[in-house]
């Protein structure tokens, strides 16, 4: 038996919608395919599954075992060409497509002229969409024809196509520079989180001039200078210039409501935007600004501003309940966010096969924040432990050192401090190991692992220590990173006040006002 999780086609199959499902059907119809065709059996069988199961299929005596991984390839085709025809999966970029594909087969058939006017077409849609790469494939049919086929109507015809060409390469090998550093600086951060000393500081800093292509931000495109505020942006994140986040993360975002056909266009760079400008923000603890931009997001979202899909889909859900979840912890709100632990959960299991486990794991740890607010410490520690027990989690080490350290104040809240030495000693040498342990942490494993000997009259003064201590590190350009994932100190604040650590974070967030 497969797995059902790990069979494509059976995920594919899964996937349609009823009306997909009913054009599939009509487009085997249209091709005048027998009903009883053993493809369309095996789409029929495949759809009442609930799991994947081999057996079934090959009990329905309809495909002999070694003709099944054929029929389903061959399925798994005719289903991606009945989408390709649904018009709600048609975009520019389809459309341009097909205009290419036309001129190649007018070509292919000595039909130059009609060939040239449909390439013509198809580069006008291309560059009004600032789709240069499909551009640039354009103009070297153009080309190729061209020397074919000399048309005579433009005297300078070839100095106009090596033009054109030259200038679509240059924008299309700007636009792959500016992109490659982008994800480079990306996978740096899922690797290991922010900077943690000068060194780092020094190595990210380096890595990124030496890779950053000279250019000037008002000559760029729409594409390159997305790319180029991206790339800004992830070298910001990484060395903790939150500031710098914000600047380059709202520029990207009004680049797109500066260009708002951008945004059906490119719906899944628009998202990811609008999510580094929450992120900046929650980071600033700019609570007026995050809500501001957040309703503006929902407001495009639901007004219909981006075109709806299952990848499009997916990602609303990730970045709007997630910052949701991120406006609570800023307004101190535990309770009122426990509200959307079912919508979260319910959401992860619809898009398991479009999340990826490390924005679960981060899910995961938002909710055992949200319940350790609330002082539903076991609650926390639930979902903490799915996050400590991902052996296969590769990513964000950062994230996984902070669970524990979470894990461990959330047992002794709970009052479940009979195996803290324990505890103790495998979050050290995991944090050891990670190359991750700081002085926010050793404070915090020192304090932890001397409540044994503290008398209970003397808690309240070694909680006023240990502030005092973290205190100094709160604005630390390395330590403060402990502060991003857990508020510390106004735990430590509401355990020496004697009040819930919502409350504190409530006044604090009143305080600032902004």
């Amino acid at each position: 038996m497969t797995n059902g999780q790990k069979d494509s086609l059976f995920i594919l199959v899964r996937s349609l919608s009823k009306s997909e499902k009913r054009q599939f059907k009509l487009y085997v119809g249209r091709l005048g395919v027998n009903a009883e065709s053993k493809f369309l059996m095996l789409f029929n069988t495949l759809d009442k599954m609930k799991a994947y199961d081999e057996a079934v299929i090959l009990n329905k005596g309809f495909v002999k075992k070694q003709q099944l991984s054929n029929l389903k390839a061959h399925l798994y085709k005719q289903i991606l060409i009945s989408l390709r025809l649904n018009p709600a999966h048609q975009n520019i970029r389809l459309q341009i497509r097909e205009q290419l594909d036309f001129a190649t087969i007018l070509y292919q058939k000595g039909l130059y002229k009609q060939s040239l006017k449909t390439l013509d077409k198809a580069k006008t849609m291309a560059m009004d969409n600032d789709e240069n790469n499909l551009a640039y494939e354009i103009v070297e049919l153009e080309k190729v024809i061209e020397t074919q086929y000399i048309t005579r109507s433009i005297s300078n015809r070839a100095d106009q196509l090596a033009v054109q060409t030259k200038e679509l390469s240059q924008k299309n090998v700007l636009a792959s520079k500016l992109s490659n550093l982008s994800l480079q600086l990306y996978g740096i951060m899922l690797k290991t989180g922010y900077v943690r000393s000068d060194a780092e500081y020094q190595y990210i800093t380096q890595y990124f001039n030496a890779r950053l292509p000279e250019c000037d931000p008002d000559t760029l495109g729409f594409r390159e200078l997305m790319w180029y505020y991206k790339a800004h942006l992830w070298y910001s994140f990484l060395t903790q210039d939150f500031l710098a986040c914000f600047k380059f993360a709202n520029k990207y975002v009004e680049l797109f409501y500066d260009h708002p056909k951008q945004i059906r266009l490119n719906p899944v760079f628009f998202l990811k935007g609008n999510n580094y400008l929450l992120e900046a923000l929650y980071l600033l603890k700019y609570r007026t600004k995050f809500k501001e931009v957040l309703e503006r997001l929902e407001t495009t979202i639901n007004d219909g501003g981006i075109a709806s899909n299952d990848n499009v889909d997916s990602l609303c859900f990730l970045y709007l309940d997630n910052n949701r979840l991120n406006l609570h912890f800023l307004e101190g709100t535990f309770e009122e966010g426990e509200a959307w632990v079912v919508p979260i959960l319910k959401g992860l299991k619809e898009f398991r096969n479009q999340i990826d486990p490390h924005h679960v794991m981060v899910f995961y740890y938002k909710i055992a924040c949200l319940y350790f607010g609330m002082g539903n410490h076991k609650q926390c520690i639930e979902y903490l432990n799915k996050i400590i027990k991902n052996t296969s989690l590769k990513m964000r080490e950062d994230l996984m050192c902070f669970a524990r350290v979470l894990s461990l104040v959330a047992h002794y809240e709970a009052g479940m401090d009979y195996h803290l030495e324990v505890q103790l000693k495998s979050t050290y040498k995991f944090l050891l190991k990670m190359n991750d342990l700081h002085e926010v942490q050793k404070e915090m494993i020192k304090f932890l692992r001397n409540l044994g000997d503290i008398y209970p009259q003397d808690l309240k003064k070694e909680f006023s220590k240990l502030h005092k201590e973290l205190k100094k590190y709160e604005d630390h350009p390395y330590e403060r990173r402990a502060f991003l994932y857990l508020d510390i100190i106004s735990w430590l604040e509401s355990k020496i006040e004697n009040r819930p650590v919502g409350e504190i974070i409530r006044e604090k967030a009143n305080r600032l006002m902004r």
